[in-house]
């Protein structure tokens, strides 16, 4: 079995891939570095360890520091076994969700990789990034499965509105992988800050955050680097429609990460009060919104996405 990464990974550099010869030697190291270090799922994880079968009642599923609500008077006023469950159920639809955009990803990265020439460098890493997100997929599910918990991910009528993604490489590459920086950053920004708030957590969680954190930190840098490579090259007008685009499907996405699942607040009586001090009208909550897409907002402002027109969008969005 390999071991999870024993801290939390760093992320990758950015360089500056102008030229396509350095654009491609940073393709060539993600893609040797997903053969260097991967995990399997069913291989790399001992999920029925005795430390790490899940006990909905374990206090260690009770929320974080992160989540808002972990903090408020009606949270700490429920029984211990309560808090655990609400905590298992954030966690388990936060995985459920996060394996539905995977699925998205997946089948948008192979209509990408479906029209590239042969000797393409990205070919062979986009391959890579599709089995590591499959390998993701199948590691939440398990979660999600040893739970035992009634969690459906994504609302039904977003989750038809969302298929609409595997196909927006054809029409344009680079609005395909804003999307997935917007679903990516969202959640590798929240797991960074869980694995270093203090907290003991449950072993399981923890090695798939880690697993999930180290393999993501290529997918983005991939993504990044495409953009970086392919956006300052596009037309002044095509640029100006991306730049419009970005920061709504980024608003949208953020807020689909991170927002509370509707299911446990139904399930768990959370009242609406509630729910609106910490997550509506929260101004810390709010930040963290802009903060979990800030690394995206420094690229589109380095590759030329911002403009006085754009930035009122930034704003209106939230982020």
């Amino acid at each position: 079995m390999a071991s999870a990464p024993s801290s939390t990974a760093a992320r990758e550099r950015d360089e500056t891939v102008a030229d396509r010869s350095a654009y491609e030697a940073v393709i060539h190291r993600l893609s040797k570095a997903s053969v260097d270090k991967h995990w399997e799922p069913y291989k790399d994880i001992p999920w029925d360890d005795p430390e790490f079968l899940v006990d909905p009642a374990d206090s260690r599923w009770e929320l974080p520091e992160v989540d808002r609500l972990g903090g408020h008077p009606w949270y700490r006023s429920r029984s211990p076994e309560t808090r655990a469950r609400i905590g298992l159920f954030r966690v388990a639809t936060a995985m459920k969700i996060g394996l539905q955009f995977e699925n998205l990803l997946k089948r948008g990265l192979l209509n990408y990789a479906y029209r590239l020439p042969n000797g393409s460098p990205e070919f062979r890493y986009v391959y890579h990034e599709t089995i590591e997100e499959g390998h993701h997929g199948m590691m939440f599910q398990e979660f999600v499965n040893r739970t035992k918990m009634p969690v459906r991910g994504m609302p039904g009528p977003l989750s038809v509105i969302a298929q609409v993604a595997p196909w927006i490489p054809l029409i344009s590459t680079e609005l395909f992988f804003v999307f997935v920086l917007g679903g990516e950053d969202p959640i590798d920004h929240v797991q960074r800050k869980v694995l270093k708030d203090g907290q003991v957590h449950h072993p399981l969680e923890e090695t798939i955050m880690r697993i999930h954190i180290a393999e993501e930190a290529r997918h983005i840098s991939f993504a990044r680097h495409y953009l970086r490579n392919r956006v300052p090259r596009m037309p002044r007008y095509r640029r100006l429609m991306l730049g419009i685009i970005s920061p709504i499907i980024l608003g949208i996405m953020a807020r689909i990460m991170l927002a509370p699942p509707g299911p446990m607040i139904s399930r768990f009586k959370i009242p609406r009060n509630v729910v609106a001090e910490v997550y509506l009208h929260n101004a810390a909550a709010k930040q963290e919104i802009r903060d979990s897409v800030g690394k995206t907002r420094e690229l589109c402002e380095q590759v030329g996405l911002m403009n006085p027109l754009t930035r009122r969008i930034w704003k209106a969005m939230g982020i």
